[in-house]
């Protein structure tokens, strides 16, 4: 296994890296873990970052360093991948479900704090027969459906019944509850943004008080995105924030969640091709980048009227003819969407100033499962 993290005394110049290539520039990246970090702190909430942005142990240090309390999963491989470098409170924000992922997370248990989402009975049962088996307490978060019409239960009375469920195991511990308003990030207007993060997660704290009045204790109640954490770290009763992807600040964020971060996250590229004096080809396509969440921006180029991506090549039109960029030139993308992108590469080159300072290693094992 190779290491996780490897430090460059030499600090070589990017041209040395051969592309496609996955960069973070080390001070935008530095500033966008800060604004999240001082506004967790300004409310007085705890941080627990979402890894499935970066799915790097390297990565997930450095923001535990900044002061995360733990770090936010949403694949039991990425939980597994930073047990193995030796994160111990980790959340998986999604439902463990089957005998084969059942009996991987009770492994996992063994050696790590884990916390896991559940959001059906039938869950609930098959976890509590597995962790007394494996004779392992397990600590257990109900989801809640704040209005994503995603995966979670009603808010209210339905989120009591559930908790009592659990608790009523002996190998389970009911720890709180957790919601992602993720309906609410594209709401360009400010206020209105407000206003419906804050209606979606009331439904959120209700439920918790509903449960504390049954006599079950609420220690966590997670929420918040990038897109929503500025909003949602300051609503009375929530104890965490998720936010985790901002620290790259790619076009996704910045562009459709309207959450002003630093372009943190990019591709190198080679151009490879210039069939005409408007056209640009270069050797990073969707195999390098996704164009699901957002549409990369070409840096280092004149004007551009378009781009495109087919597998391996991407295509950018410039406004008016140039002789720039060359064959051979390099050129960055700003990536259209992190969680996307990350696990199309095996290494991250963080940079400063135009030279690698670290290398980021990104597991295979935390890719997919």
């Amino acid at each position: 296994m190779s290491a996780p993290v490897t430090i460059l005394a030499s600090r070589p110049a990017i041209e040395t890296i051969d592309t496609p290539a996955l960069l973070v520039d080390l001070d935008v990246f530095e500033a966008n873990m800060a604004k999240i970090v001082a506004r967790c702190a300004a409310e007085g909430v705890a941080w627990r970052p979402h890894c499935k942005s970066h799915k790097c142990p390297a990565i997930a240090k450095l923001q535990i360093a900044a002061g995360a309390i733990g770090v936010t999963c949403a694949k039991l491989a990425e939980a597994e991948a930073m047990a193995d470098a030796g994160i111990s409170d980790i959340m998986i924000a999604n439902q463990i479900v089957g005998p084969i992922k059942i009996a991987r997370l009770m492994a996992l248990r063994a050696r790590a704090d884990v916390v896991v989402a559940v959001d059906s009975v039938q869950n609930v049962a098959a976890l509590a027969a597995a962790a007394q088996a494996a004779g392992v307490r397990l600590r257990v978060v109900i989801e809640i459906d704040s209005g994503m019409n995603r995966a979670g239960v009603v808010p209210g009375e339905a989120v009591v019944a559930l908790a009592r469920l659990v608790a009523s195991h002996q190998s389970l511990q009911f720890a709180g509850v957790m919601t992602w308003e993720g309906h609410t990030s594209r709401i360009a207007d400010p206020d209105d943004k407000r206003r419906a993060i804050e209606e979606a997660l009331i439904s959120v704290i209700d439920s918790a008080a509903l449960c504390h009045a049954a006599g079950l204790p609420v220690a966590i109640v997670s929420c918040g995105g990038t897109g929503t954490y500025e909003t949602s770290a300051g609503v009375a009763g929530i104890t965490e924030i998720q936010a985790g992807g901002g620290i790259f600040g790619d076009v996704h964020y910045r562009e459709l969640y309207h959450v002003p971060v630093g372009y943190g996250l990019t591709v190198l590229s080679t151009v490879t091709s210039r069939p005409n004096a408007q056209r640009v080809i270069c050797d990073a396509g969707k195999k390098a980048m996704s164009t699901d969440a957002g549409e990369p921006i070409p840096l280092d180029v004149p004007p551009v009227a378009s781009t495109g991506f087919s597998a391996e090549h991407g295509k950018i039109e410039l406004s008016a003819p140039s002789e720039m960029p060359r064959v051979g030139d390099r050129i960055r993308f700003v990536v259209g969407y992190s969680d996307t992108t990350i696990h199309l590469h095996d290494e991250i080159y963080a940079v400063r100033n135009g030279r690698v300072e670290q290398v980021w290693r990104i597991p295979r094992t935390a890719r997919l499962r």
